[in-house]
């Protein structure tokens, strides 16, 4: 198998056929490296346990008019931290092929889908967050006239390196009013309705209640969703709605409550100003293709976090992860661009924006915070972000224990120009709370020498109960279409989150080995 994997990964490296021709076919791919060389650290708890630990991606993909395919190999038989056990293996878990025929389009094989906002179907693939939910079986869409398409789907959901043995099918439908009423295209508004819903059949199972009765568990459950959207000038507006019938499983207690999540969300955009608000409600919408799985896997929907994915390393410290059982959540955003030449904006302008997110349920706070960014570019060479943000993070909602940790964040992030193709960035930011660990400090230096190389220095230290510091040293090069990071360093044991999906890392140190191709 080894010396297969190393064949594939050389011709996928090496080899790309395209022609202009109409009928033509393409083939291209992409390959993907990620390695680690652990050490022992006592300080931070960090464990070796394999001399080399790594994830490994290989995608071919076949292109025609008629016809399209693709393969994704994955090798993890010795994952990195935070990918053991349940991803520990390797095989060929992602393979399609397409075929388009007049205003239908048939897939086999396994696929991903989204229905609306994913309120009661979103498969995708996120691999920092070990989510590949894909779908194996087939998919039909149909645009039988301009603005009209209808969708048909049917399969098996993934986990891990099985696929779970429930069946998953649904239905959608998008009509696109503006396609049809040409006043509304004279006026530039176009409106979206839709429809959908989903089925899971999954065969019962004996799980006791107490030692002389068992749970009656519904072997088909149902869920559906409609919406509209509205987009006109400088409005986007989006209100949505879905329900689940009964669904105990291991997520809920095993509760016959059925399942509501509701959503509505609007933006505006124009001559520098730009808000958005948005408001969700969901209660019991933990949907999964098996109703005994933990973590991460299995899940056939998706409940937005409506917080905003931190970039900045102590802002990202405590990310909040979306609670199945129900929430409340709120998000509020204002940014305004300051002209030139005006007496705020100076010289060179200058752009603000403040952010508001409050979720809670049932009276009590889960997560809140507030924060406002101000960029400015002081001179031609140097440009500087200044961020404050305020935090409340309750860590026993989303981590299971720890409280309520409230925290101010500081950051300033300056980017100077030394050279046309020489730039170096520089980060201060610092956290103070008095809950859970203390303080934090962070500073990192980046030297970028365009086009190719790129020297990042970093510090993570907590100057509070720990006094541990969590140090980095990378070194980025690009060439061509190669992209290749070699660094060393420590990192903290904590979640990596993406969209309220979370997944545990623990502490590691040492040596780190990126790759990326793609052609």
């Amino acid at each position: 198998m080894k010396r297969y994997l190393l064949f594939i990964l050389l011709l996928s490296g090496n080899v790309c056929i395209y022609s202009q021709e109409p009928n033509s076919v393409t083939i291209c791919g992409s390959v993907q490296t990620d390695m680690l060389m652990p050490q022992n650290d006592e300080r931070t708890g960090a464990q070796k346990e394999e001399n080399v630990q790594a994830n490994v991606y290989v995608d071919m993909m076949l292109q025609s008019r008629y016809v399209d395919a693709d393969i994704r190999v994955e090798y993890m038989e010795h994952p990195i931290p935070g990918f053991e056990k349940d991803f520990k293996g390797w095989g060929v878990p992602h393979f399609w092929a397409k075929g388009r025929i007049g205003c239908a389009e048939l897939t086999a094989g396994t696929f991903y889908e989204q229905f609306g906002s994913g309120f009661i179907l979103r498969t995708y693939e996120d691999r920092s967050t070990g989510v590949d939910n894909s779908l194996l079986g087939g998919r039909l869409v149909v645009r039988p006239v301009n603005g009209v398409t209808l969708k048909v789907l049917s399969g098996k959901q993934r986990c891990y390196w099985k696929w779970n043995k429930s069946l998953v099918s649904g239905a959608e439908a998008e009509l696109n009013l503006e396609e049809w009423i040409p006043s509304m295209q004279r006026t530039d508004i176009r409106l979206m309705l839709g429809g959908s819903w989903v089925n899971k059949y999954e065969k019962t199972e004996d799980i006791f209640a107490s030692p002389t009765y068992k749970y009656n568990l519904p072997e088909f459950v149902n869920a559906w969703d409609v919406r509209a959207s509205m987009n006109t000038g400088p409005w986007n507006l989006l209100v949505e709605y879905a329900q689940k019938t009964q669904d105990p499983s291991f997520d809920n207690g095993f509760s016959y409550d059925r399942g509501t999540a509701a959503m509505f969300s609007g933006s505006y955009s124009e001559k520098g100003l730009s808000l958005l608000l948005q408001v969700k409600r969901s209660e019991n919408m933990s949907f999964r293709s098996r109703r005994l799985q933990m973590g991460t896997s299995s899940f056939i929907n998706h409940l937005p976090a409506f917080t905003q994915d931190q970039t900045y390393a102590l802002a990202a410290l405590y990310p909040y992860a979306t609670q199945l059982g129900g929430e409340w959540a709120w998000q509020a955003e204002v940014g305004y661009a300051f002209k030139r030449k005006t007496a705020l904006g100076g010289r060179y302008g200058m752009n603000i924006k403040a952010n508001f997110s409050h979720v809670r349920w049932e009276g009590a706070t889960y997560y809140q915070n507030l924060d406002v960014q101000l960029t400015r570019r002081l001179s031609r060479d140097f440009k500087l972000n200044l961020m404050y943000m305020n935090r409340q993070y309750d860590k026993t909602v989303v981590e299971g224990e720890g409280g309520m940790i409230h925290s101010n964040i500081f950051v300033a992030d300056g980017l100077y120009q030394i050279a046309p193709k020489v730039r170096l960035r520089t980060e201060l930011q610092y956290l103070a709370t008095a809950d859970d660990e203390g303080d934090w400090s962070f500073g990192l230096l980046e030297l970028s020498l365009a086009p190719r190389w790129m020297l990042t220095v970093s510090d993570m230290w907590n100057n509070g109960s720990t006094k541990t510091h969590y140090y980095q040293g990378l070194v980025t090069c690009h060439l061509g279409l190669h992209h290749l990071q070699a660094g060393y360093g420590r990192t903290r044991a904590g979640y990596n989150c993406s969209g309220g999906v979370c997944r545990y890392v623990p502490a590691t140190k040492g040596f780190t080995l990126s790759y990326n191709y793609s052609f």
